[in-house]
């Protein structure tokens, strides 16, 4: 099977990122400000700059986990480069989901379906991030020593995450509010720096990443 340099997916990856990133501000609503002054009318917004906080995290926390991948990853082929489109598809969807979640926020029932769609959106690219390392794996397009152990390394954290987050969904339902700040929790799990769990990177000389 064809092979391909990791140094252009690399890049449209970050590029991608970086829009969606940039995306969720510009979604950030501006507050209009009547009688009650600015300071209660951005207090009233408070919906939306959680849920870019919950967005900007859950993205930040797919780059740091897709960057440690392609560490690893020596080339690419056309079943890895389709699944990394895919992964990207999601990331780059990502702020539609903000945005329905900081506008439906306000009513009970809107509120809840605006929280589980958010909740399985984030699941489905958790589900494509782990796919991506499998097939990496499997395919032998990862250098790694350790193989399987290495694998389950990653998914040390991963996993949980995943569970967490079907856990929340359902939550979503009675409390959506409550869901979408363990959204965030689960996020801020992903990113905290817990050591670099993949021995081999790529590059010899470079510093390892941490996988968050």
């Amino acid at each position: 099977m064809r092979r391909f340099s990791m140094n252009r997916l690399e890049a449209f990856s970050d590029g991608v990122f970086a829009i969606a990133i940039t995306l969720l501000v510009l979604e950030l609503p501006v507050p209009i400000a009547g009688e009650q002054g600015l300071l209660s009318a951005l207090h009233e917004e408070w919906l939306s700059y959680l849920a870019y906080l919950v967005s900007f995290a859950t993205i930040g926390a797919f780059w740091l986990a897709h960057s440690a991948i392609t560490e690893y990853v020596t080339s690419a082929d056309p079943v890895f480069l389709r699944l990394n489109l895919a992964f990207l598809l999601v990331v780059s969807f990502l702020p539609y989901p903000t945005k329905v979640v900081a506008e439906f926020a306000r009513d009970d029932e809107t509120e809840r379906v605006a929280a589980t769609f958010f909740g399985a959106t984030v699941l489905i690219g958790l589900v494509l991030l782990v796919g991506l390392w499998r097939y990496a794996m499997s395919a032998g397009l990862a250098q790694l020593d350790g193989g399987e152990g290495d694998a389950r390394l990653f998914l040390r954290r991963v996993i949980p995450a995943g569970v967490a987050y079907l856990l929340l969904i359902f939550i979503g339902f009675p409390s959506p509010t409550v869901a979408v700040v363990g959204y965030l929790a689960v996020a801020i799990f992903l990113i905290l720096p817990f050591g670099a769990i993949l021995p081999h990177p790529r590059a010899s000389g470079d510093v390892k990443p941490d996988l968050a």
